[in-house]
Formats: C-alpha cells, structure tokens, sequence
C-alpha cells in the first residue's frame, strides 16, 4: 500500500487529488496539510512513502520545504504537482531533490502514473523536463536569462513579480528587507533590466507567474 501526504494550501484541490488516489488500488492518501509547518508535522508523527507537494504555500517557499525534507527523508518520494509550467520549474525542483514534477493540468491518468513511478524510487520526467536537462547537460545550449538566477533569486523574482513587497517576500522567505533588497539588485543585473516594473513584465512574458 502506499501511503500518501498531499500537501496544498487550497482545500479543493486537496480533495481532489485525494479522490483521484484513494480511488486507485494499492493508493492511500493517509494525510493533508495546507502548510509547510503543517506539512512538517505530519511526516514527523505518520509514515509516508510519497509527498504530493505544490511549490505554492503560504508560510515558506515550496522549493524550501522540498529540500528540507529530503534533507530529513533522503529516501521519501516526493512528486511536485504544481501550476507553474514544467519548462520553467521542472529542472528547478528536480535539482532541490524531487521525485518529479507534474504540472496540475495533467490528467488523473498521469498522476496516478507519476506517483507510482516514484514511490518505486524511480524519477517522474515529463518531455518537456526531459529536454530542458538535456540542455542542462549540454552546456554550449542557448540558455535563458532567468537561468543564470539562483533558485532564491528566482524564488525573490517570482514573489516581486506576483506584487509581493519586500516586507513580505523577507517575511515568506525567511529574509531580512534588505537582504532582499540585495537580491532585487541582482536580479536586475543578471536579466539586464532596470525596474520592478520590467521584472515583473519579464516574468509574466516567461510563463513565471500566472
């Protein structure tokens, strides 16, 4: 049987997975948590062999609590279902150490397949995720600007240009104000722009933020 923690912050989309697995043989969704702190606490009191993660949480970063727990769970499966796009955050959350990733416009189909794969300690790699590793690999392929980015200065782009200010992203990402600050500048000169404005114009051309 495998046992199975669904970690989102939205109740419906929680029910939902919850559905589509406990409706497969040998699936058992076996806790929820809408949280990372909560998240934390039900790996800490129940076993589980996969984690169904959405990057998306309110309290910390979904690609900070990803590799929190595989540092605390080396061996757990952990599948993240998020709506970001898997060309720009596939690569991102395999190399914090996901199992996978899927993005949630996926049929059932493909979830229940995914978690399969990686509750059998296999890796989940859709195409696209497929290509873009490739291309990691390769190093004379063209590379985007966001790519030169460290995942807490894409984490920093992604919440600026979703309207967070500085105040929040310190607050959400464990940062002082000005260390976020500094990260803002960063970014500014690594994608050669000159503005909030332009970043967050930046970010929604790429498919960043929705």
């Amino acid at each position: 049987m495998t046992r199975v923690l669904i970690v989102d912050d939205h109740a419906i989309m929680r029910e939902g997975i919850k559905r589509v697995l406990s409706e497969t043989p040998g699936m058992r969704v076996v806790a929820e948590a809408g949280t990372a702190q909560e998240a934390l606490a039900r790996l800490h009191a129940i076993d589980v062999d996969v984690v169904v993660l959405d990057l998306a949480l309110p309290d910390v970063s979904g690609l900070d609590l990803l590799q929190r727990v595989r540092a605390l769970h080396p061996a757990l499966g952990i599948l993240v279902l998020s709506m970001h796009s898997e060309e720009e955050y596939g690569v991102r959350a395999l190399s914090a150490g996901a199992s996978g990733f899927l993005n949630k416009a996926s049929p059932p189909s493909e979830l229940i397949r995914a978690v399969r794969l990686v509750a059998g300690g296999q890796k989940y790699v859709g195409s696209v995720t497929a290509q873009r590793l490739a291309e990691h690999v390769d190093r004379s392929a063209r590379r985007r600007r966001h790519d030169k980015l460290s995942d807490r200065e894409f984490q920093v782009l992604c919440l600026v240009a979703d309207g967070k200010s500085s105040t929040d992203i310190a607050r959400q990402l464990g940062l002082s104000v000005k260390t976020v600050s500094t990260f803002r500048s960063r970014i500014l000169e690594k994608l050669e722009l000159r503005s909030t404005a332009e970043m967050t114009r930046y970010a929604i051309a790429h498919g960043l933020v929705h």
